[in-house]
């Protein structure tokens, strides 16, 4: 017998909606559209670390990122609502999508402040948060983005080993379709500053990556 949340199997999932979430306003904090065509020297990661509201504003801060919104991502169920996605029967975790020009930031920089700002042994919670929308995850987009992320996972799982914790359960696989939250979701803690952020990682550096 299973305890605690697991993923389900594609027949058990939620079925697709038809209703597409679309978000037409300017990012909040850096004032750009936060859809599709991007500028030709910017390149997209996916990762998922949690709940996205604390995770997508480690990344709007970040130097280099051009531009951030968060989604639905590595699931089965077409077009999901926020309130699918918590009932873990889409197999969905939450993501941030990372916009960043690589003359900038690099995706190992990207995956820097992955690794540093949440704890990626935790499996299908991260601290209070659990269920499996909160998995750890990196979403690649490139054979580049594939090697670089299985290779900082071996690298800071060394690391993680040095300080006591256990091992990574991050999820490294081919980004499918990334579907967006609704808008009261985007930039969360930009338009409610004393919000709930439930990010927080192993006091671990990754040392790899230079931001």
């Amino acid at each position: 017998m299973a305890f605690g949340p697991s993923l389900l199997d594609a027949t058990d999932t939620l079925p697709a909606r038809s209703d597409v979430i679309t978000v037409a306003r300017p990012h909040l904090t850096l004032g750009v559209s936060m859809n599709a065509p991007y500028p030709d020297d910017t390149e997209t990661a996916y990762v998922g670390m949690g709940c996205f509201w604390g995770a997508e504003r480690k990344f709007y801060e970040t130097p280099g990122v051009y531009v951030t919104s968060v989604g639905y991502q590595g699931g089965v169920t077409a077009n999901p609502s926020y309130q699918d996605v918590c009932t873990g029967r889409t197999n969905h975790t939450e993501v941030v999508k990372v916009v960043f020009r690589p003359s900038e930031l690099s995706f190992e920089g990207v995956l820097k402040v992955f690794f540093e700002n949440h704890d990626p042994t935790q499996g299908f919670r991260q601290g209070g948060d659990i269920g499996t929308q909160y998995r750890s995850a990196i979403y690649f987009t490139s054979d580049a983005q594939r090697e670089t992320g299985e290779r900082m996972v071996a690298e800071f799982q060394l690391r993680l080993n040095e300080a006591g914790y256990g091992t990574i359960t991050t999820e490294v696989a081919p980004a499918g379709p990334f579907y967006s939250a609704e808008e009261y979701h985007q930039q969360y803690l930009t338009a409610n500053p004393n919000g709930y952020c439930g990010l927080g990682g192993t006091g671990v550096s990754c040392p790899i990556g230079v931001l």
